[in-house]
């Protein structure tokens, strides 16, 4: 037996296995690495978060990567570069965050690599009737397991899209595995560039469970604070927003995209939801010239209501009350006081972080990435039915050291 399936069928045997899990956003502000200690699969999956630490990307990375990220026209050979730098940069960041948690490399089991969003593509994004929904990571898995000599798992993507998904968003596995309970109905509600939730009914049935994006979550907010205060990477605490005032005009605006108007569940990316999304918004609705305090103010409000219409659709659909259930945040929104404040207004829920489960919201999707990774080695296929937007699939391609 090739010695390396040999080292893969040792680690899939073990009772438990460690197991890094990597994750870097649409956000771009830096790459997420949680060690994370799984024991079994499945509805069986347990999890403990060992070590998270969040490695900050230079201007130099950023600037890198803006080049490609969620461009229709680009430079192709800087796309290739990129994939192979990108592997290689977060090759050193796990090597970097091991150094510091004084861990050697033998004694990790697998990394799941996430990798680099670059471009997201559904066909109700792209509209192009020939082609199927599509979306691309960079960050190369073969150069992550040479650089580190651990067996990576990474590009998760393409199987839930080959299996007639759009890709995203996948934490739904994950969230059901470790974050269901029979007799209590949950929402996991993750609010990073995009925002989308998992709705965890208390039955566990796999069968009622449903994810999707809702639209925005913090990219319009981080662009244009990025754009009007170019030495803030994002509205910390809403201070801006807080300043102003949300307008109707332009709200109404924002809101009246097809996209809103698609059935669930759908997702998508910073391809729509851009700085010319907004401007062209602003535009229709007369309100070129509102203050930044404003617009900042509005777009949270964006967010805010079209995650809380997106949850009420939902819910509205099953037999369940809204008042029962309970909404877990993770991701940077969760951090916004003022989006909080706005979701606990449209939203008759306890809310919660996934935090009070153990998990920490900044954690959560790079520990999402380590549980498919353990599926992929150690996991049978969960039976989620035949709806559309979560396929019985097991995802990721393995990477040998050597």
């Amino acid at each position: 037996m090739n010695k390396n399936l040999q080292s893969l069928y040792q680690i899939a045997q073990k009772t438990t296995r460690k197991i890094i899990g990597l994750m870097s956003g649409t956000s771009m502000d830096g790459l997420d690495v949680a060690l994370c200690e799984i024991s079994g699969a499945g509805e069986n999956t347990e999890v403990k978060l060992l070590h998270f630490d969040t490695v900050d990307y230079s201007e130099e990375i950023k600037t890198e990567i803006r080049k490609v990220f969620a461009k229709q026209t680009i430079d192709f050979q800087h796309l290739a570069l990129l994939n192979e730098w990108i592997g290689v940069l977060h090759a050193d960041m796990i090597l970097n965050c091991l150094k510091s948690w004084n861990i050697s490399t033998d004694e990790i089991d697998l990394v799941a690599s996430h990798g680099q969003t670059v471009m997201h593509a559904p066909k109700i994004l792209h509209l192009q009737e020939k082609f199927p929904n599509a979306t691309l990571q960079i960050g190369d898995g073969d150069h992550i397991a040479v650089k580190t000599g651990i067996i990576t798992i990474s590009d998760f993507r393409q199987k839930h899209l080959a299996a007639g998904g759009e890709g995203a968003p996948l934490a739904v596995y994950g969230d059901y595995f470790i974050f269901g309970k029979k007799g209590e109905n949950r929402i996991m509600l993750n609010m990073g560039g995009i925002a989308n939730f998992t709705y965890l009914p208390a039955t566990m049935n796999p069968e009622e469970v449903f994810v999707t994006d809702t639209g925005t979550g913090n990219t319009l907010i981080d662009a244009f604070t990025r754009l009007y205060f170019p030495e803030k990477a994002y509205d910390k605490d809403a201070e801006i927003a807080l300043q102003g005032s949300v307008n109707q005009a332009l709200l109404e605006e924002l809101k009246a995209d097809n996209f809103f108007k698609g059935p669930y569940p759908k997702t998508t990316g910073p391809e729509l939801f851009s700085i010319e999304y907004v401007k062209k918004a602003q535009t229709k609705s007369n309100t070129s010239d509102i203050s930044v305090h404003d617009l900042l103010a509005t777009l949270t409000r964006f967010s805010a209501e079209t995650i809380a219409e997106a949850i009420n659709f939902t819910i509205n659909n099953t037999s369940y009350d809204l008042k029962d259930f309970r909404i877990y945040m993770s991701g940077g929104g969760m951090h916004n006081p003022l989006l909080v404040e706005w979701l606990k207004e449209l939203l008759p829920c306890e809310f919660l972080k996934t935090n009070d489960l153990g998990i920490s919201g900044d954690a959560k999707e790079a520990v999402l990435f380590a549980i498919l990774a353990n599926e992929t080695v150690s996991g049978g296929e969960s039976d989620f039915g035949s709806r559309r937007g979560i396929p019985s699939v097991s995802m990721g391609k393995i990477s040998f050291p050597s």
